[in-house]
């Protein structure tokens, strides 16, 4: 059974401005911190910290949890976390890009 799928998704902003991401696993927050992260904001402690984790739950050392937290703190470093909104929550899909490791 695979343990990094994330309690709460993370939002972030995608390339695109108006479209989302929501991440749901430590596999797909290693995906975007590696190739889809703002170039000029690739670097840093939280930065590192981030990937570190996703490496060390996607190796089993760590739940998803840890992961989850490090990559929403990077996020709201590289200014690309978005804050949930309950309402935007019931609809489902809309305006935005699923992202999680199948």
């Amino acid at each position: 059974m695979r343990n990094d799928s994330f309690d709460v998704p993370v939002t972030v902003m995608a390339e695109r401005i108006g479209i989302v991401d929501t991440v749901r696993d430590a596999r797909a927050a290693a995906r975007i911190l590696l190739n889809r992260w703002p170039p000029a904001k690739r670097a840093g402690p939280r930065y590192e910290a981030a990937m570190q984790a996703c490496l060390d739950v996607l190796e089993g050392k760590q739940p998803g949890a840890r992961a989850r937290k490090a990559f929403a703190a990077a996020a709201r470093e590289a200014e690309i976390f978005v804050e949930p909104n309950p309402q935007l929550r019931r609809l489902q899909g809309f305006g935005s890009n699923e992202t999680r490791s199948e």
